[in-house]
């Protein structure tokens, strides 16, 4: 194998998945059996073997650990592991984690203690999803999450990350170290480059410890000042230190907006409102530097989306979507969150 291109499906996968009674997605399991037959047959050393091993296993916990709760709203809080109970911090993360809960969302964390454990006491255990991480100067979970079915432990940042990121609707970063400061920055690298899905981003402060306000300076007056990034790349995130402004940052970016599909070449925005006329003449004027060709037009769902049954009610605006402007993509989701809602006629 070579330039990243798979190998043809060896008929050994093809043999086993059959074997397993596999009716859905079967190209897909081929192709992961054909590629572990492959790994296999490289004769990689014991580190890859390992590697490669550890993070496959943790993988799988992950998804079984998850699958029960694929329909709840879930919010990964990321923040410091040595922030203390007495730092106005930790009290920051219980009352946005409880507020989160009341209106519905489970609290997703890395199980730790300092801001994770305070988002898992806001939350409640009932309302507390933990992916730990294994270091040699941590004891495990913390007590709110330690035995609990929705908890499991990881070997690997990396597989940690992708958890983290992958189950999640919205994201909260408080004040951290490295470790948070990685979880932030990777996460809005993901979105920027449209490896993820465009989700709300909060950087949350506690009042009047302006953590978030002064990377912000370095943002704009290194990376935007040299070109590093673009300015329009601010839009990625939201900061405040109010956890109610937090709570209504993210429920209104699914406030009207629901979801994207790339079919093709054509971006596909599923919405509760479709947009009337004078709505999508408006989206067109603002956003048509995102139209590789054509026009921001209202859309069916697509084969596939049929095929696959995926939220076939709900209203779509499709495009030829340029790849270049996932900052703006967030603009947009913004913009139809602005629309009103229809009050009803009442005769």
């Amino acid at each position: 194998m070579g330039q990243g291109v798979p190998d043809p499906i060896d008929p050994r996968a093809q043999a086993i998945v059959s074997e397993l009674g596999v009716s859905e997605n079967v190209r897909l399991a081929e192709s992961l059996v054909s590629e572990a037959i492959g790994l296999i047959g490289d004769h990689p050393d014991t580190l890859d073997l390992k590697i490669a091993t550890a993070a496959l296993t943790e993988m799988r916990a992950a998804y079984q650990m998850f699958a029960p709760y694929a329909h709840e709203r879930k919010v990964s809080i990321f923040g410091s592991a040595r922030i203390k109970p007495n730092d106005p911090l930790y009290a920051q993360a219980q009352d946005l984690a409880a507020l989160l809960a009341d209106r519905g969302w489970m609290t997703v964390t890395g199980a730790g203690p300092g801001i994770m454990q305070a988002g898992m006491e806001g939350a409640g255990r009932e309302r507390s999803i933990g992916v730990s991480i294994r270091l040699p100067f941590e004891s495990g979970a913390n007590d709110i999450i330690a035995g609990d079915d929705k908890h499991v432990s990881m070997k690997y940042f990396f597989t940690r990350k992708l958890m983290l990121i992958k189950e999640s609707q919205a994201f909260v970063s408080l004040p951290g170290g490295f470790g948070t400061l990685d979880e932030t920055f990777e996460l809005l690298t993901l979105v920027q480059t449209g490896k993820s899905l465009p989700v709300p981003i909060v950087l949350l402060d506690a009042p009047g410890d302006p953590y978030w306000e002064q990377v912000e300076e370095f943002i704009r007056e290194q990376l935007i000042a040299r070109g590093l990034v673009s300015p329009d790349d601010t839009g990625l995130y939201t900061i405040t230190n109010s956890c109610d402004k937090a709570c209504k940052i993210i429920e209104h970016f699914y406030s009207n907006y629901h979801s994207i599909r790339f079919v093709g070449e054509r971006l596909v925005v599923r919405l509760q409102r479709g947009p009337d006329d004078a709505q999508l003449a408006d989206l067109n004027e603002h956003f048509a530097h995102l139209v590789s060709s054509g026009s921001i037009e209202r859309a069916e769902p697509t084969q596939a989306e049929r095929r696959d049954d995926d939220h076939l009610d709900l209203a779509r605006i499709g495009l030829k979507f340029d790849k270049h402007g996932f900052g703006d993509l967030i603009a947009l989701i913004g913009r139809v969150n602005g629309w009103p809602t229809p009050t009803a006629f009442i005769p």
